[in-house]
């Protein structure tokens, strides 16, 4: 696998990342007593991760192209408006339009992590 494919495979782990970052750091704002921005920082992070590992994950096997694609816009859409609502308009406008050309160049040009062993 060439280093171009392999940068945009490691560019979409780290959007990924990001994302349950975004998460976290949305719940914690926006809790309001300290046991909920607790409960939401964690919780908010961890459900998404279930999801994407079920549906989104390369190694996700009893799912759909379309719950694929679904749970990606999902997670990143609403990682977007999440930032946005933190009062990071253009943060969030940038981390959707990074995440949105790097799925287009791992869709258009079919790369895939290799599978495990």
């Amino acid at each position: 696998m060439k280093l171009w494919a392999w940068g945009n495979l490691l560019l979409a782990f780290l959007a990924e990342l990001v994302a349950l970052g975004i998460f976290a750091w949305w719940g914690w704002e926006t809790g309001g007593t300290t046991l909920v921005r607790w409960l939401l920082a964690l919780g908010l992070p961890l459900v998404t991760a279930i999801v994407w590992g079920r549906f989104a994950a390369p190694t996700a096997t009893r799912t759909t192209p379309a719950a694929r694609w679904t749970v990606k816009v999902l997670v990143f859409g609403l990682a977007g408006a999440a930032l946005w609502s933190l009062g990071h308009p253009l943060l969030a406008v940038g981390f959707v339009v990074v995440v949105a050309v790097n799925l287009l160049i791992i869709h258009v040009q079919k790369l895939e992590p290799p599978k495990p062993a």
